[in-house]
């Protein structure tokens, strides 16, 4: 075993405990409850979507930018939280972006216009993008490094759960009572989160003399740097969320949008490289072990949005489901999830990180290659079995990831390092959805022009398997020219079943090709001495 550099344990000492007097696992629950609230409200939004646009009298596509400005003004905060936590202090801005995520949600339930609900969700989407980065650097501050892993498996029950029961809930709130519900229950959730964090919580002693000083010299805000993030970042979250729908780069609008996000990330990059003191701290990225931890949480975070997104989406448009049917398929991996987050936090203080991430990648691989078997006669069982399979890989990739993201991280880096790990979740999240949507409708184009094929009328395959159709409907009453047209009808709705089906098979190789690359990336994370870790 090698030796530990400087600051991998996270320099943590008893006075530089979040957690006070209290139990430190009351602490990780307490501040886990906002952060479930937030990503559940996330995609609850997305099953509402169709409600919200007819109570708003919108189209759908307009709709959809609720979703969109939720997004990019949670991007933004997120990439700059970890500084902003080190100034404000991390107990006040978590409180303060519980505040105003829970004030936002009672606005958006009583908006009464488009344009109202969109400036809503941007205030919204501010409040969120600080609450992740906040509570895993209290998680960090609360628990010694050997017990890090059982305190983030509480972390990731809500990060990995709230997506499954997200679109439950929101089926069932949107067909049973109104869209405004779906924002409104987030209320009670927030002023109780307020309410046991203000009570429970302790501002580290160590962090506070860390924000005092750094007060105390002069607090100079790099400006240039939150420019250049917060419309580098903004601009690709647009650029990734609406690209599919605007045609790519045959938009203007999408192509000018990629360009500034090229332009402001590259000149941010240059820009924190020499500054100093950045609002962002670029250089972690290049540490081998954080570096790693960043490219695999891209990967994870793109495995579970995008599966998140796209298994539903298959079930409503394919195989009839409703939104609360398709919901209920992931809620089983749910419970799965649930039961595997202890175990993962009980091994990652026996079992090296990247050993167990390698696990979670196959496993999540393996479960999206079980979804290219996909038929027009798939039973619920089988839909909710793959999600299932998923459900025992996603924590031996989540919390290992996290884990080993903190490893050789000094102290007074935590916020940055913890920003950093949630943007690569985010836009993860972000990327995997692009990439399964665009994927999904080039396959569709390309299956349809192969299997148009082999329908032309001199086809002999095609005449007689009209000619049988057609002899069925007449068997069931139709005259013989109804009969024509209806067989004709029957074997365009065919090919165009087979055609989506053999397109969200392509989908999920895609994302089992993802899980493969994670494996080989796991391998470049270094040991980490768990002996070294349990003495400190």
């Amino acid at each position: 075993m090698t030796e530990l550099p400087q600051g991998a344990s996270g320099g943590w000492s008893p006075e530089r405990s979040a957690a006070g007097g209290h139990n430190p696992y009351l602490i990780a629950f307490v501040v886990s409850i906002a952060t479930f609230m937030e990503v559940l409200d996330t995609t609850i939004a997305n099953v509402a979507l169709r409600y919200i646009a007819g109570g708003l009298a919108v189209s759908l596509d307009e709709s959809t930018y609720i979703i969109t400005t939720y997004l990019v003004a949670n991007a933004i905060v997120l990439s700059i939280s970890g500084w902003l936590s080190t100034v404000i202090g991390r107990k006040r801005f978590y409180m303060i972006c519980v505040a105003t995520f829970t004030l936002a949600s009672l606005l958006c339930g009583f908006a009464w216009s488009l344009q109202a609900l969109v400036l809503f969700r941007i205030l919204q989407g501010l409040g969120g993008g600080g609450m992740a980065t906040s509570e895993q650097a209290i998680l960090a501050d609360s628990f010694p490094p050997e017990k890090r892993g059982q305190a983030f498996a509480i972390y990731g029950v809500a990060v990995v759960v709230a997506p499954v029961i997200g679109p439950t809930l929101g089926g069932w709130i949107s067909d049973n009572y109104s869209w405004h519900w779906v924002f409104l229950i987030n209320v009670p959730m927030g002023m109780i989160s307020l309410l046991l964090v203000g009570t429970l919580v302790n501002e580290p002693s160590g962090a506070e003399q860390e924000r005092t000083e750094l007060l105390r010299n002069g607090l100079r805000v790099d400006y240039i740097g939150f420019v250049l993030v917060a419309i580098g970042l903004g601009s690709l979250k647009y650029v990734l969320d609406e690209g599919q729908r605007n045609d790519w780069f045959g938009s203007n609008m999408i192509l000018s949008f990629a360009l500034l996000s090229a332009f402001c990330l590259v000149s941010f990059v240059v820009w924190e490289l020499m500054h100093d003191d950045p609002i962002v701290d670029i250089r972690l990225l290049g540490r081998r072990q954080f570096g790693c931890c960043f490219l695999l949480m891209l990967g994870t975070g793109a495995i579970i949005i995008a599966t998140t997104q796209i298994l539903p989406q298959f079930l409503q448009t394919e195989m009839g489901y409703t939104a609360m049917l398709a919901g209920l398929a992931l809620s089983p991996a749910g419970l799965v999830t649930m039961a595997m987050m202890p175990i993962t936090g009980q091994l990652i203080g026996r079992v090296q990180p990247k050993y167990l991430i390698m696990a979670g990648a196959a496993i999540a691989a393996l479960s999206m290659w079980h979804l290219t078997g996909l038929t027009a006669g798939i039973s619920y069982g089988y839909a909710a079995l793959a999600r299932i399979y998923l459900a025992f890989g996603l924590p031996l990739l989540f919390l290992p990831v996290t884990t080993a993201s903190y490893d050789g991280v000094p102290q007074e880096k935590t916020n940055q390092a913890s920003a950093l790990i949630n943007v690569a979740r985010n836009i993860g999240g972000s990327m995997g959805v692009a990439m399964a949507q665009t994927l999904l409708a080039q396959r569709q184009q390309f299956h349809q022009t192969r299997l148009v094929e082999h329908i032309a009328p001199s086809s002999i395959g095609y005449q007689q398997t009209v000619d049988a159709t057609k002899r069925f409907f007449e068997a069931q009453g139709s005259n013989a020219s109804e009969a024509a047209s209806q067989a004709i009808a029957r074997v365009g709705q065919t090919l165009q079943q087979q055609v989506n089906l053999l397109a969200y098979m392509d989908v999920f190789w895609a994302l089992a090709m993802t899980g493969v690359v994670m494996i080989p990336l796991a391998l470049a994370l270094r040991r980490v001495d768990l002996g070294t870790a349990r003495a400190h």
